[in-house]
């Protein structure tokens, strides 16, 4: 500390706080009919619990908000506290996360606004996650979160695309041949993952100000002119959405507890 008590800016970035938003109110139609993708098993555990983990498991995340379907968040409270483990606090914490449910919006972006409208006051810094991605390593969590105490207003976890990436004119017809338009230079492309991680004032700002053309929230900050880094993603961090993924998943699970006991 400074001779007047005030933090350096290296012990005001540590010193920050992190919580968490898990949207996970989506139905999650292309893995088919049945119950909502977040609740979707892997293992025997939904992989919203997956999720939960995945985030907990970052010494710096001290706060989860699972955003629920809106009329499912009795039942999303009862699955964490089914979960909770040895040592945990059923009805609210996780070991030393604690977590919070709401319910959700009729749109992930409402859902996310949702999710920070009820997060208290002292949270400096915000992840945003998706439920369908539940194998998310812990070292790309604090990757996300170490970027966004550096400084950047908006941090992504991203990969190199392995293939080769043609922009088309869509059919007006499905299945039907598409016009190759261009083929971008594949070196300049990334594949987005997430936690994305924000300045809370800014993903807030974001919130309030941007309605259009949002494909994830790091688009939204871009649309506020300001600045988004990437860092290194994981394959495994990859999401859960075809019944392919599902298939991969539980490989990636099944590795992991031969490896690592996980």
């Amino acid at each position: 500390m400074s001779d007047d008590s005030r933090p350096s800016p290296a012990e005001a970035r540590t010193e920050s706080r992190v919580a968490a938003v898990i949207p996970a109110a989506g139905r999650g139609v292309r893995l088919g009919p049945g119950a909502p993708k977040a609740l979707r098993t892997l293992s025997g555990t939904p992989m919203l619990i997956h999720a939960v983990r995945a985030l907990a498991a970052s010494r710096h995340v001290s706060l989860v908000i699972v955003v629920a379907p809106p009329d499912g968040a009795a039942e999303v409270k009862s699955l964490l506290d089914a979960h909770a483990l040895p040592g945990d606090t059923p009805g609210g914490s996780w070991g030393r996360t604690d977590f919070l449910v709401v319910p959700g919006g009729d749109s992930r972006q409402e859902s996310v606004r949702l999710g920070l409208d009820a997060l208290p006051p002292e949270y400096d810094v915000v992840l945003v996650h998706d439920a369908a991605r539940p194998l998310v390593p812990v070292d790309t969590v604090d990757a996300v979160i170490e970027a966004v105490r550096d400084g950047a207003p908006a941090v992504v976890p991203a990969l190199p695309l392995a293939d080769t990436v043609k922009e088309v004119e869509p059919a007006a017809v499905p299945g039907t041949p598409e016009p190759v338009l261009a083929t971008p230079e594949r070196a300049r492309l990334r594949a987005v993952q997430t936690p994305q991680g924000f300045d809370r004032d800014t993903l807030v700002r974001a919130h309030a100000t941007v309605t259009e053309n949002v494909t994830d929230d790091a688009s939204m900050v871009e649309q506020l002119g300001l600045r988004v880094v990437t860092v290194p993603g994981h394959e495994e961090a990859f999401k859960v959405t075809r019944p392919l993924d599902l298939v991969l998943a539980e490989a990636v699970l099944t590795r992991r507890r031969l490896n690592d006991g996980f």
